[in-house]
């Protein structure tokens, strides 16, 4: 922010993580959400080495830039380790979080107790649009990998390099 008053003014910033492989329309959803509340929204694609994703993590980063151009306050960038780190290391005190169902609530409560038990930094969870409350980027995968149509599931850049990497598998 700039203009007159406005030097001590710090930026809201929150993080939405995840592994995005590949980012849906429910991840796009909860970004988007998220670019309305916040200055600024860092995405942060998690490297977790002991699992092969289908998309390598360069591969996503760039998937989820162009698929958030249209927001104007996305930032996308791979972290290892611990998310409050992450948090810690760009001063980020927010972690929003897509909710499904209460399955997915469960978890993610351990998770964001544990995170502001470490570090301070809040989780707040947003529940997600009922239209995709069963998607996940797994069962994406595996539909598109038998052949079924997700269209309507992920952005287009996404459906195209789901398509070319399932052609070379």
């Amino acid at each position: 922010m700039t203009g007159p008053g406005s030097e001590g003014l710090q930026l809201r910033r929150a993080v939405c993580p995840g592994s995005f492989d590949p980012i849906t329309n429910g991840h796009l959803d909860i970004i988007g959400r998220a670019s309305r509340l916040y200055d600024v929204v860092h995405v942060a694609v998690m490297i977790n080495q002991s699992k092969k994703g289908l998309f390598e993590i360069d591969e996503r980063i760039e998937l989820i830039r162009e698929v958030t151009a249209e927001f104007g306050n996305v930032q996308v960038e791979s972290f290892h380790g611990l998310l409050v780190d992450f948090c810690k290391q760009r001063d980020i005190p927010a972690i929003v979080k897509g909710l499904r169902a209460v399955s997915d609530f469960d978890y993610e409560l351990q998770m964001a107790q544990m995170n502001i038990g470490l570090s301070g930094v809040e989780t707040l969870f947003v529940p997600t649009n009922p239209t995709y409350s069963f998607l996940s980027s797994s069962l994406v995968k595996e539909v598109a990998a038998w052949g079924g149509d997700v269209s309507h599931l992920v952005p287009e850049p996404v459906l195209a390099a789901l398509g070319d990497r399932l052609r070379r598998k």
